[in-house]
């Protein structure tokens, strides 16, 4: 019965969510492609990808660090992890987190996310077989993050980032900030979260590249001819969004448990949508998990993920565990991501 109740609640909570998540956007035009800085949006983590990214609410590994920078702290270690990812048409997706547990109220952490697209020749009409110039681009973010618990139940955080895109001489960066609360119920550890994350600035490419030599007054003679002039490119915002989620055990006991997830995301270049997931923890060593991403979203791609993971915890080290997850990804195939995380 007190696992029927769980479940009850559970639904209940996510299918406010789901009302959430499915209304109509207040206009009618695609909110699709409007936002720079993509990879901000990039799933961070094994095991949040292979619960359906449904994330934010949970609150004991590094990866809170991106989810919810109010969650953190209440994990009670400290963790090192290191992820990477094999993303789309032969990109590199690598995360860093480091968290640190102060004491009993307060944490730090600092994160790094990477896009690395790799290098390629530049070629021109006249050189289409290459100049012998190699060009390349990647994306970068640095965060430093803080989280203090207020009560037992309840913490707030929030990092302030860096963010640079940059592809061969040209770059454009800015400054974001994420904010986020959990709520720690009474109720079979239910968890409830909040974030916001990339509030900041937009973005506009500058370089060398956009120098061009002018001539100002080509009718009349006279006029400097090698006046430099700067091509001027338009400033994109950074893609805003907000999350809520619920999270909690709905069967525990000494060597088992089932953990189920929700969350609600309302982006401000996409449509709203939900996630979903769980996980099934044996003598917290062995962890199967399933989630299913963006329900209710229109014409995504990612949808079924799945992954598995292994802790052993050593005296004198600490916890060493070891994550996996696998997402279908539509048209662009599967997506495979590992994890090391180390907890002291």
């Amino acid at each position: 019965m007190k696992t029927l109740r769980s479940l009850t609640v559970v639904c209940a909570i996510a299918g406010m969510l789901v009302i959430l998540g499915v209304q109509e956007p207040v206009t009618a035009q695609s909110k699709v492609g409007t936002t720079a800085a993509q990879f901000l949006g990039i799933s961070v983590g094994p095991r949040a990808i292979a619960m359906g990214s449904a994330f934010v609410a949970s609150n004991d590994d590094a990866t809170s660090l991106y989810w919810n920078p109010g969650a953190f702290q209440q994990a009670g270690t400290s963790q090192l992890t290191f992820s990477n990812t094999d993303w789309l048409v032969g990109t590199k997706f690598r995360w860093f987190g480091l968290m640190l547990n102060l004491g009993s109220e307060d944490a730090v952490g600092i994160s790094l996310t990477q896009l690395d697209y790799g290098e390629e020749d530049v070629t021109t009409v006249a050189s289409p077989n290459g100049t012998g110039e190699r060009w390349s681009a990647q994306d970068l973010a640095i965060g430093v993050s803080y989280c203090r618990r207020l009560t037992d139940r309840f913490s707030m955080g929030g990092t302030v980032k860096y963010v640079e895109q940059r592809i061969w001489n040209e770059s454009a960066s800015t400054f974001a900030f994420d904010l986020g609360l959990l709520f720690v119920t009474g109720f079979n550890d239910m968890r409830l979260g909040v974030s916001m994350s990339n509030f900041g600035g937009e973005m506009t490419l500058a370089g060398r590249d956009l120098l061009e030599r002018v001539d100002i007054d080509p009718l009349n003679s006279g006029s400097n001819k090698a006046l430099v002039g700067n091509l001027k490119t338009d400033p994109w915002a950074i893609p805003l969004l907000f999350r809520v989620g619920v999270a909690m055990d709905a069967y525990k006991d000494e060597m088992f448990r089932v953990t189920v997830a929700a969350d609600a995301l309302r982006p401000n270049d996409n449509d709203e949508s939900v996630n979903v997931g769980g996980e099934f923890a044996f003598n917290d060593m062995v962890f199967l998990r399933g989630g299913y991403k963006s329900v209710f979203g229109k014409g995504l791609e990612e949808g079924l993920s799945l992954g598995a993971g292994v802790k052993y915890t050593a005296e004198g080290i600490g916890a060493l565990e070891v994550d996996y997850a696998f997402t279908k990804f539509g048209l662009f195939g599967n997506i495979n991501t590992i994890a090391l995380s180390v907890a002291f």
